[in-house]
Formats: structure tokens, C-alpha cells, sequence
């Protein structure tokens, strides 16, 4: 399905830094509840990411990732997730975070 560029606009991707990773105590699926630090125009969020597959908490520490930041907030479990961390599933079904390959500043906007 196609949708308009002004839909896509509508979307604001950012860079954060994962600065902590729990694992979920009580989730449906397995899931990490992550803090991330999006610098100082948007600050520090939460989300709860299924990232336990290819992840450990210590490997997830200060990776940069993209995450939507303009949805509103979602109730998962008894937690509040404050942005959708971006991820593509391989070939077994795990979830492999959307990182990048350069440092970037915290809160840049995707393009």
C-alpha cells in the first residue's frame, strides 16, 4: 500500500542511546524494558523491546539506535512504553535492532 510523502512526514524517527536494559519480569514474551536517552530536546524515554533473542542487557548498553518517538505512550504488561525502538526480524524470527554505524548526535532526526 502507498501512502502520501506528508504521511511519512508525519513520523519522527530519532537517534537515542540505550542506557539501561532490564529484562521484563512478567511479560507475555520475552522483552527487555530499556531507558534511552534522546539528548536534551527530547530526553530520557522508555520502551519495552523483544530483543532477548540476540541480546543481553550488557550488549545493549550504549548502542545508538532509531526509535519513533511521536507515538503516544503504550501500556505493555505493567509497564509504559514511551517510544517504538525500530528492529527488522531475521531469518529465525529474533529481532535485530536498527542501529547506526557512525556516532551520531542523541535526538538526531532521521531523515
Amino acid at each position: 500500500m502507498a501512502i502520501e510523502w506528508n504521511d511519512f512526514e508525519k513520523i519522527d524517527m530519532h537517534a537515542g542511546k540505550i542506557m539501561e536494559a532490564i529484562y521484563a519480569d512478567g511479560a507475555m514474551k520475552p522483552a527487555f524494558r530499556l531507558r534511552i536517552d534522546f539528548g536534551p530536546m527530547i530526553g530520557i524515554k522508555k520502551s519495552s523491546a523483544q530483543l532477548t533473542g540476540l541480546y543481553t542487557p550488557e550488549a545493549l548498553i550504549g548502542k545508538t539506535i532509531i526509535a519513533v518517538t511521536n507515538l503516544p505512550p503504550k501500556q505493555i504488561g505493567n509497564y509504559m512504553s514511551e517510544v517504538l525502538v525500530l528492529g527488522i526480524s531475521d531469518d529465525l524470527g529474533n529481532i535485530v535492532l536498527l542501529t547506526t554505524d557512525q556516532i551520531v548526535a542523541l535526538g538526531q532526526k532521521i531523515f
